[in-house]
């Protein structure tokens, strides 16, 4: 008797009962605080995510609110800094990609996994210093001796969109020494876009591999943009509280439509 095929299918039941999966670590992280009481309908519409598309998100803001009356509030930066507030009144998160979002969810329990919405991709770009003064022009020239790249990188124990994205890029083409000389090149692993920014900024790195919003919104780094076998995109998403504001809603009907579009695209953003 031929036992192998009803082996092979207990393993596979065994294998799948026990499956580590986030759905089964919601409330599960270190952020969550079961105590707090999850009440944000109090007629302000209020936005919590990591920093990036704020910018842009405010812009649009501004002009929704003087329009409407209501008011949006947009909370950005470490989740550290707003994870508190967030699980009592937040009306909408922001993911700055489908894994910093997954990996919200595990704390924001309020909000349902199912209803996240893509609204908005960018490119990763490639940032200089003001005047670009080592002539980079394209990602092989991050490859040359002396090039001090800044990556950004959540490092397992920080949520960022950067993380793994130098990577992605320089395995594009599926050549491994791309990986390696862009690795030797890599003088820090920031975490957080922000840090990044400072290390950059403060003359320790002469790239960084990032989003358009930065070098769009700082005046001391320029955009080299990646060609198109080498570019990656990721993307913006939002869940909005089954308890929200019912003008919550509205402002992300606002937050897509033509009108918006065209004030995201000023920072990169596009449907």
């Amino acid at each position: 008797m031929n036992y192998l095929p009803l082996f092979a299918t207990a393993l596979l039941v065994a294998t799948s009962a026990s499956a580590d999966i986030a759905a089964d670590r919601r409330g599960d992280t270190a952020f969550h605080d079961p105590s707090v009481v999850h009440a944000p309908a109090d007629g302000i519409v209020r936005l919590y995510g990591a920093g990036g598309p704020h910018t842009a998100f405010r812009k649009v803001a501004d002009v929704w609110t003087e329009r409407t009356g209501t008011e949006v509030e947009v909370v950005a930066g470490p989740e550290a800094d707003w994870a508190a507030e967030a699980q009592a009144q937040a009306d909408i998160l922001w993911g700055t990609s489908e894994q910093s979002m997954t990996a919200f969810l595990l704390t924001y329990t309020a909000f349902d996994p199912a209803e996240v919405t893509p609204i908005y991709l960018r490119p990763a770009v490639i940032a200089v210093a003001e005047g670009n003064p080592l002539g980079i022009e394209s990602f092989d020239d991050l490859l040359a001796d002396g090039v001090r790249v800044v990556v950004t990188e959540g490092a397992g124990v920080y949520n960022t969109s950067g993380t793994g994205v130098w990577e992605d890029v320089a395995g594009r083409l599926g050549r491994l020494e791309d990986v390696t000389q862009l690795r030797a090149n890599i003088v820090a692993y920031a975490l957080g876009s922000g840090a990044s920014y400072g290390v950059i900024s403060g003359g320790d790195a002469d790239a960084w591999i990032t989003w358009p919003n930065w070098p769009l919104t700082k005046d001391d780094i320029e955009m080299v943009e990646l060609s198109d076998d080498r570019v990656i995109h990721r993307d913006v998403n939002v869940v909005v509280s089954p308890d929200a504001d019912p003008e919550a809603q509205a402002f992300l009907d606002f937050l897509v439509s033509e009108e918006a579009q065209e004030i995201m695209a000023t920072e990169g953003w596009t449907r």
